[in-house]
């Protein structure tokens, strides 16, 4: 196992190391000087040619990326060009913003995808199936800002129940925070709930026709520990495998979510540093993006070994 978890964490590693060759690359690819957008308009060339060096941007390419590997590990993400603040600190205000919407969203997927998948699944034909399918449906096609506008009309503006927009930090107000987070949380996981469902009741269908399950009830074991404790536990493999792969996209989605409900998270972030081309908020933007999906398909890897021991034995040589 331990050989197993080794493995996985060295090609987390090489992966991690070409993705910072091409962020690297592909920020200094992007069009403009971001000597020039850092000075402004207005600035004489000296001016211009002292932020270039002053930044390391007149050094060869190879020695320009030694330098960024060696800043980024001491944790130093660079300077905002829009307000000079580190980036380190910007990223450390907005991420968990957007850390507490996604783990909100992940809630609602799980809580409703999956119930809504084992009831369909164990109700095969009938009205919760067609209900829980036409569920699905809705929700893959649905847009999320669509929803969101949605959402606001119905719960804020309609209703009153629920604030239209803005956030409030849990640690100032539990209360607001919580009514500020229910809406864009319900917008951001539906799309997932839908597709975690129909994954779900898929790999339930063909787990409660396997040979081991009617063996399972034909030992008297209860329908809820069949479920359980056969079905659902067998099932787990291809829920995890949907969970890894989705949350990049709840990643991307929270952007839209956050721009509708004005909640100044990461997303919002992207969006403004690529709005202001604001070069080292972009750079480090993209970078713990791509280590959010190494450790998420890391996570995953991990559980499968947990999950099915064969695929670390196969995997993973002695551990």
């Amino acid at each position: 196992m331990v050989w197993f978890i080794l493995r996985r964490a060295g090609s987390a590693v090489i992966v991690l190391f070409l993705a910072s060759i091409l962020i690297f690359l592909g920020i200094r690819a992007l069009p403009g000087d971001p000597a020039v957008v850092m000075a402004g308009e207005e600035a004489s060339p000296a001016m211009v040619e002292a932020i270039r060096h002053e930044f390391g941007l007149d050094k060869p390419l190879p020695a320009q990326y030694v330098d960024y590997v060696g800043q980024t590990l001491s944790g130093n993400l660079g300077r905002s060009t829009q307000d000079q603040l580190p980036v380190a600190d910007i990223l450390a205000e907005r991420l968990p913003v957007t850390l507490e919407l996604s783990a909100l969203a992940l809630l609602v997927a799980i809580v409703v995808g999956l119930g809504a998948g084992i009831v369909a699944a164990m109700k095969r034909g009938r009205l919760p199936d067609y209900v829980a399918t036409g569920f699905g449906l809705a929700g893959l096609s649905v847009p999320h800002f669509w929803l969101g506008l949605l959402g606001i009309l119905l719960f804020a503006v309609t209703l009153r129940w629920l604030p239209a927009s803005g956030y409030v930090p849990f640690t100032q107000d539990a209360g607001q925070n919580l009514q500020r987070m229910i809406l864009p949380a319900l917008v951001l996981g539906t799309g997932f709930a839908a597709i975690l469902m129909r994954q779900t009741r898929s790999a339930m269908l063909g787990a409660l026709s396997a040979d081991y399950v009617r063996t399972a009830r034909s030992k008297g074991l209860s329908e809820a520990k069949v479920v359980g404790a056969h079905a659902l536990r067998n099932s787990l493999t291809t829920v995890v495998t949907v969970l890894g792969l989705q949350l990049g996209a709840l990643i991307s989605g929270a952007v839209v979510t956050e721009q509708i409900f004005v909640i100044p998270g990461f997303g919002k972030l992207t969006v403004d540093a690529v709005l202001t081309r604001n070069y080292p908020v972009i750079q480090a933007v993209v970078l713990i993006t791509v280590i959010g999906y190494v450790l998420v398909n890391l996570l995953v890897d991990i559980a499968y070994a947990f999950l099915n021991p064969r695929i670390r034995l196969s995997g993973g040589g002695h551990g």
